[in-house]
């Protein structure tokens, strides 16, 4: 049998290789995306965005949907740039994670 370098010991083993860099960091940015995403979908349920209007509505299929909605359209303005909690987020868990290595 052929001598294996250690890495490429581990790989025929089937341990598994670490993330790498871009690869945690695109993790913990999506972490933080959907953090701010919450975090706006509670503020627009405040704002009242969702609610059945009294007058005319869409009845209990409305009611029970609207949040649905509103969590896309937080997502949506996350993902469009937000109110800028995502990128505070990102970089305090990417240096809260250098501090663990």
């Amino acid at each position: 049998m052929a001598d294996l370098s250690p890495l490429a010991a581990r790989a025929a083993a089937g341990v598994p290789r670490a993330p790498s860099a871009a690869a945690k960091d695109q993790a913990l940015r999506e972490a933080a995306l959907a953090l701010e995403a919450q975090f706006l979908s509670e503020m627009l349920k405040s704002a009242g965005l969702g609610t059945t209007p009294e007058g005319f509505g869409g009845g209990a299929g409305e009611e029970q949907f609207a949040s649905l909605l509103r969590d896309e359209q937080a997502g949506a303005m996350a993902r469009h740039g937000g109110i800028g909690l995502a990128e505070s987020l990102f970089e305090a868990m990417k240096r809260r994670q250098g501090d663990a290595d």
